[in-house]
């Protein structure tokens, strides 16, 4: 799954491992009480300005390696004159200003998919240089990718600590500190910074599920040593964390009948978990007669819809969603009064969000697009206007919810990617697709939000084909029906997505197949799966 590896370990993997087994102790032996963490972050709300200031100067004006260097020449704008803005305008205001004089990256040009291009001016960045140069390196991890191969990123304890502050005063707005926690993820460096961001409190955990069995072959090593490293280091510290045990995706019963247990002696079960896992387990749980009533998720790394949040429901489980991206770390915690699924209060203290706005279009971003800046200097990467390709609803409003009262006044809502998605030379976007897989075709047959998946694939000719995946539970069904319904939804209205769905229909483009959605490397289900192995003239259609 992860593809072959020349060497077990790098002069820098034992450096990160070294550095790493050095600093955890001290990390868990000294975790952050409440007080603690209500005066860091009014601390950090008071401090926001020469924060800002204080990162910028160091990691991108005293930086002559920094990508932003040239377009901050571009636009004219020393360090003077930054402060000026700030000082005037504030953070949010100054960052418009460098915005609409072209201080921005699109997420091609943050992953290094495309040049940085503005007017005359045109130039390449490697995307490691936007790792933050201040910040200490202890734990390797890589994003999702969702869109590509995933971005490296080496997360510094500090910010593990820096976060924690805020989970510790989210999770005890709702009451759950003593709650008992667990995980339920794939290996990896995100795995571990979410036991350590929980830990930093000293919130016990009392499971680890892994969704890929951690002995599996093919896995590098790093992941059995990074495990076992954090074994050693929390035994040498005192605050033991579990082990990781193997619950498939497959089989989520054994995580149902923990949680059940827990409620029954009283207790509240909070399982950390992506949106469609959630939805899996609860839908085992509903069909088995398992009661959740009264236990919680904690969900990311997915949008998390009003279908998806249906199911959870069903069961008599309350979910809590969160925003967060390796690159930027937690952006968002769940609003105790939502007006929405997704409903979140923004950590204005660790980022700062701006939107394009009516203009956005003049950059090739939407205008609710989602940029983000970074504000701690123990980030992992510098981030100054940066999309990473999501946008949103961006508001104010009042909730009177106890994450309001601590300081985060802003409201973030309606998240989705905006990248347009292109199969067969049919574009559309992720609120389309979301809607037609996960409302449209359920409500017409039956099964849950996670049972349609898209999934393109470029055949040995270079001609295209187009999966339906409709899980096997949903019963049975016939396929063109299904596959008539899929293409009158997705292509409604009257005018180029129209065309398009008639040239599927000529070309019979879309085929439907009975078997489970994929799951990513990382444990996700994404909506539209893109194969990336070109399949043969002979392929049956089973997919890697």
């Amino acid at each position: 799954m992860y593809g072959p590896h020349r060497a077990l370990f790098s002069l820098v993997d034992l450096r990160i491992g070294a550095q790493f087994l050095w600093g955890l102790p001290a990390f868990l032996r000294n975790p952050i009480d409440l007080d603690e963490a209500r005066a860091t972050l009014q601390r950090r709300l008071e401090r926001r300005e020469p924060d800002f200031l204080h990162v910028v100067r160091r990691a991108i004006y005293q930086h002559p390696g920094s990508p932003y260097r040239p377009l901050l020449d571009l636009a004219g704008c020393e360090y003077g004159d930054l402060e000026r803005l700030v000082k005037e305008d504030g953070v949010e205001g100054a960052l418009r200003h460098l915005y609409r004089h072209g201080v921005y990256l699109t997420v091609d040009e943050f992953k290094g998919k495309r040049s940085i291009a503005r007017g005359n001016t045109t130039y390449a960045v490697n995307p490691s240089l936007f790792h933050n140069p201040l910040a200490a390196s202890h734990v390797p991890a890589r994003s999702s990718g969702s869109r590509s191969s995933g971005t490296p990123a080496l997360i510094d304890l500090a910010f593990v600590r820096d976060c924690a502050v805020n989970k510790s005063l989210a999770l005890n707005a709702r009451g759950g500190i003593g709650w008992s926690h667990a995980l339920w993820c794939v290996p990896g460096g995100g795995a571990i910074v979410q036991l350590l961001r929980v830990s930093g409190f000293g919130a016990p955990w009392v499971h680890w599920f892994s969704q890929v069995d951690p002995s599996a072959l093919g896995l590098h090593p790093r992941y059995r040593w990074s495990e076992r490293i954090l074994q050693w280091a929390s035994l040498w510290s005192g605050v033991p964390l579990p082990r990781p045990r193997y619950v498939p995706l497959a089989d989520p019963l054994p995580i149902a009948s923990w949680m059940s247990e827990v409620l029954r002696t009283g207790g509240t079960p909070n399982l950390f978990t992506f949106p469609s896992s959630a939805v899996r387990l609860c839908r085992a749980a509903f069909e088995s007669r398992v009661d959740l009533g009264g236990a919680y998720f904690t969900t990311v790394g997915e949008p998390f819809t009003e279908a998806r949040l249906a199911v959870i429901r069903r069961s008599g489980a309350r979910a809590a969603p969160r925003y967060s991206s390796i690159e930027s770390g937690p952006v968002g915690y769940a609003c105790l009064a939502p007006a929405s699924p997704d409903d979140l209060h923004v950590l204005h203290d660790l980022q700062a969000l701006i939107q394009p706005g009516p203009d956005g279009h003049t950059h090739g971003l939407p205008g609710d697009a989602l940029l983000i800046s970074s504000l701690r200097p123990t980030a992992p990467f510098i981030l100054l206007n940066v999309s990473l390709g999501d946008q949103g609803v961006l508001a104010r409003r009042t909730c009177g919810c106890p994450l309001e009262r601590l300081g985060w006044t802003t409201h973030l809502h309606t998240i989705r990617s905006y990248e347009k998605l292109t199969a067969g030379g049919m574009t559309f976007l992720d609120t389309d697709l979301i809607r037609v897989l996960e409302e449209v075709l359920p409500a017409r047959f039956g099964g849950a939000p996670t049972d349609y998946q898209l999934v393109e694939e470029e055949a040995a000719d270079g001609q295209p084909r187009l999966r339906l995946l409709v899980h096997p539970a949903v019963g049975l069904l016939d396929s063109g029906t299904v596959a008539d319904a899929f293409l009158s939804a997705i292509s409604r209205g009257s005018g180029s997505e129209r065309v398009m769905g008639l040239a599927w229909r000529a070309a019979n483009f879309l085929h439907v197949e009975r078997r489970p959605p994929l799951v990513t490397a990382t444990g996700k289900i994404l909506h539209l799966h893109a194969e990336r192995r070109p399949l043969s003239g002979t392929d049956s259609g089973s997919s890697t």
